[in-house]
């Protein structure tokens, strides 16, 4: 594995999610055109998908290192949750949404490529590493995809054509996304303790990691108290997300996150 592979991958999942998106946008709904940009999606997502796991033969490790690697697995799981919802609501507008999300993070890694470094320092070998950071790639994309359509909400609010439905979708997405964001502090905490032992040690990255499922705690029980609310939530959503991306890569940039033991994700 190396830059030109990747550059392939990058570069045929973009023309496969173009060509999809434009023969389902101009198809008018035939159903021989509409089942060919199905495929082409899926065959993009599925690209990527067949990418991460070749990578890990070739690492001789999970790709869930670096910050690049990360956000390979990103760009996998919101693409491919994108298309599940697609599928399963019919809702075409979350497709370029997604998509471009995941074409963003696909651009990042092409331009700072980190991804093929097959070192894992000790601290990663820890049976609580993989489970920890699947958990937290995962639920960081459903949040992501949440803050889409919290996006779009807002836009259609302003528009006066909101749908009801958005912000059932969102509860559902966060509510399933939460507990992933949960399992990833726990199994945070337990490998902090079998690497470094203590459980908690209000490490930048930790005390990041505990506001922003804290945002997302907020936002649940808002909407549990608040059910007609519709502004408010839709603005929590969007701002926890920021939050996220903070903890995920702002961190890394503070001076005070140098010490950090998480400073290994570089």
């Amino acid at each position: 594995m190396d830059i030109f592979s990747f550059s392939i991958l990058v570069y045929g999942t973009i023309s496969l999610w173009l060509t999809g998106l434009l023969i389902l946008f101009f198809s008018k709904k035939n159903i021989f055109f509409t089942k060919t940009s199905s495929i082409l999606l899926v065959i993009g997502a599925a690209l990527i998908g067949f990418y991460i796991i070749s990578l890990w033969f070739y690492l001789k490790r999970p790709p869930i290192r670096t910050l690049g690697e990360t956000r390979l697995w990103y760009s996998f799981f919101i693409s491919t949750i994108g298309l599940i919802i697609y599928f399963r609501w019919k809702y075409i507008w979350i497709l370029p949404l997604t998509l471009a999300f995941s074409i963003l993070f696909l651009l990042l890694d092409f331009l700072k490529p980190e991804i093929f470094d097959q070192t894992l320092m000790p601290a990663l070998q820890s049976p609580w590493f993989i489970p920890h950071v699947i958990a937290y790639i995962l639920a960081y994309a459903l949040l992501g995809i949440a803050m889409l359509i919290s996006v779009w909400a807002l836009i259609m609010f302003n528009k006066n054509k909101f749908d009801n439905n958005y912000l059932k979708i969102c509860d559902n997405i966060v509510y399933f996304a939460f507990s992933f964001l949960t399992l990833g502090l726990l199994f945070g905490a337990l490998w902090a303790k079998n690497a470094w032992g203590s459980y908690w040690t209000w490490d930048p990255k930790e005390t990041w990691a505990f506001i922003t499922w804290m945002g997302y705690l907020l936002y649940i029980h808002y909407r549990n108290y608040h059910k007609n609310a519709i502004k408010i939530p839709l603005l929590i959503l969007s701002t926890s997300f920021i939050i996220l991306l903070l903890c995920w890569f702002g961190i890394n940039y503070l001076a005070s996150a140098q010490n950090s033991v998480h400073v290994y994700s570089n």
